[in-house]
């Protein structure tokens, strides 16, 4: 803290803006809520890079195959980015390498809505699989843009190391969606049918935003943890998205 929020509680220091900067001045009750969601980041990239990998060789030729492999490469190097912030708390960072199958899916019929499997902290949507290429691009289409509108909350979170990843990370992740909207076009202009996948992944994605706790929330805020609700977010979402879909011909489920 500086000397200007000398007098300060770390609550009151935190709710003004203030910013941590080491484990070493981080209280249990944040350090738990903060682990959380980098878990929760690092998780969900594991399991998105280990799903996507799988459609690399689905792709109808090499640039789209490029495409997929370096978005592949990416989310790796970001999830690796957190988990290294991570270790810092004390984390064992070696589980993430070793000892989990982070392609393993649900049956495409499933339903767990938000629910997190017992192994890890991975985002509800990355427990379902992919039918074929197309399918990959639109659900990546979808969570691209879910995921930049959910940085764009973090990125200015209180623990200065991880709003510092978050920023960069934010970037990459827009080319991303960038590079899925690419994708969708692509199809589109082929003839593709999208329009059961979009019916399929929409809502899935949607869950990711989770639900409306507005107590959490507070809980959240009052750590420079979050600022917006989730019911605001997924708005935010489902308004970037639907022009885009209506671009193509397609409808939000």
């Amino acid at each position: 803290m500086t000397s200007d929020f000398a007098e300060m509680t770390l609550s009151d220091y935190l709710e003004q803006g203030g910013r941590l900067t080491s484990p070493a001045n981080v209280p249990p009750r944040y350090r738990a809520e903060l682990l959380k969601l980098m878990a929760t980041f690092v998780d969900s990239n594991l399991a998105g890079a280990a799903g996507f990998a799988d459609a690399i060789n689905l792709a109808p030729g090499i640039k789209a195959r490029g495409a997929a492999a370096r978005i592949v490469a990416e989310k790796l190097d970001n999830a690796d980015r957190v988990l290294t912030l991570m270790g810092e708390f004390g984390a064992d960072t070696d589980r993430y390498v070793r000892q989990h199958p982070w392609d393993t899916r649900l049956d495409r019929n499933a339903d767990i809505g938000a629910t997190r499997i017992e192994q890890d902290m991975r985002l509800a949507v990355f427990n379902y699989p992919f039918t074929g290429w197309a399918d990959s691009v639109v659900m990546n289409l979808l969570m691209g843009n879910a995921v930049c509108v959910q940085l764009e909350e973090l990125k200015d979170v209180s623990y200065q190391p991880l709003s510092e990843a978050f920023r960069d990370i934010l970037a990459t992740e827009r080319h991303h969606a960038q590079l899925a909207e690419e994708g969708v076009a692509v199809l589109a202009d082929e003839g593709a049918d999208l329009q059961a996948s979009v019916d399929y992944w929409m809502p899935r994605v949607a869950v990711s935003f989770g639900i409306g706790d507005a107590g959490r929330l507070e809980q959240l805020k009052s750590m420079g943890l979050r600022r917006t609700d989730n019911a605001a977010l997924k708005a935010e979402w489902e308004a970037r998205v639907a022009p885009i879909l209506k671009n193509f011909g397609l409808k939000p489920a």
